[in-house]
């Protein structure tokens, strides 16, 4: 099907249906409603590589993530695509495992359809190329993995600013064995909050106990480093764990050894995905605003309707809330 064909059955010309296909408001609405119609009923599907190069500019916005089974990622992931799919853009996404050869084909993939601009939220970032991103000239956004530059925004979470707040809310509930839960620990997002955890409790007092576990991340993974930290012989009063995805199988872990939530042991999370409300208990933890983010990333990468298409370097900081939730209570010690 091609689309000249489209245009012969919309009584057009093929210049028309190119129009209506780029969302160009040149178009009268009848025209493009009779377009439209044609192209249903003709089950057209464009190439989008050949509209890139014939109108100069591609309308294809690219997004690499760590672990699309997170919800973390996919909320970012639907929250770009929301704002692009309002303004004609469209978005591909490749999905890492944390694996960075697989980064390196995912981010070659997005260069090969030249998509207007790329979406890099990964903890498994290479330096060498996060410099060769950042030499280019396609717009670039990174997230906790590089530095702004020219066509490059950096969005940074002040993980610390969390980690601060849920160690000294355990703290004053009297907790005084802690342990942290994480996963992928070379990766220097995660072991930044691991590394604030640990400088956080050491601040508050010398002799808190803590500990640190890591597995995958995810459910499975969460379960699986709280019952290596039971099996070790610490019996911790609280579990901080890196994130929410995490978080669960904690609690799981948890309940299958008898162990009462909060009442034996109290569980934080990060990142407050919506599953962190329907987990029994409801879980505390540290809400990080992915539409925020999303929305963040499709201002950085999309040209603005009007005016200079002329990016600034920027950073942006975002600043985490703490929630307080049904997971987290007195320490036993201290009931």
């Amino acid at each position: 099907m091609s689309l000249d064909e489209v245009a012969k059955r919309a009584r057009v010309s093929p210049a028309t249906v190119s129009r209506v296909l780029n969302n160009l408001d040149v178009v009268k609405s009848s025209t493009r409603a009779r377009v439209m119609k044609a192209v249903a009923e003709l089950n057209y599907h464009p190439n989008l590589h050949a509209r890139t190069l014939a109108g100069g500019r591609s309308r294809t916005l690219g997004i690499v993530v760590s672990n699309m089974e997170n919800p973390f990622f996919f909320d970012v992931f639907q929250a770009l695509e929301s704002a692009a799919l309002a303004r004609g853009y469209e978005v591909v996404a490749a999905n890492t495992s944390y694996q960075p050869e697989r980064l390196v084909s995912g981010i070659r993939l997005m260069m090969g359809r030249r998509v207007a601009g790329l979406a890099v939220i990964v903890s498994e970032m290479d330096p060498a190329l996060r410099d060769e991103l950042a030499s280019g000239e396609m717009p670039v956004v990174f997230y906790d993995v590089g530095a702004p530059g020219k066509h490059i925004t950096n969005i940074r979470v002040q993980y610390r600013k969390g980690i601060e707040k849920t160690v000294q809310y355990l703290h004053n509930l009297g907790h005084t064995r802690m342990a942290f839960i994480g996963h992928h620990a070379k990766l220097a997002p995660i072991d930044e909050r691991k590394k604030s955890f640990l400088e956080t409790v050491a601040r508050y007092s010398p002799h808190l106990e803590v500990t640190t576990e890591a597995e995958a991340d995810g459910p499975e993974g969460g379960r699986k480093a709280a019952r290596q930290l039971l099996g070790s012989g610490f019996m911790p009063s609280a579990i901080i764990c890196a994130n929410d995805f995490t978080a669960i199988g904690v609690l799981r872990e948890l309940r299958d050894q008898g162990l009462r939530v909060p009442q034996d042991v109290s569980v934080t999370g990060f990142d407050n995905i919506k599953l962190s409300e329907f987990c029994y208990p409801a879980l505390t933890t540290v809400h990080i605003p992915r539409d925020r983010i999303g929305q963040s990333v499709f201002e950085s990468l999309a040209p603005p309707e009007h005016g200079s298409a002329e990016r600034a370097s920027r950073e942006i900081l975002i600043d985490p809330e703490f929630v307080v939730r049904d997971s987290s209570g007195v320490a036993p010690e201290a009931s």
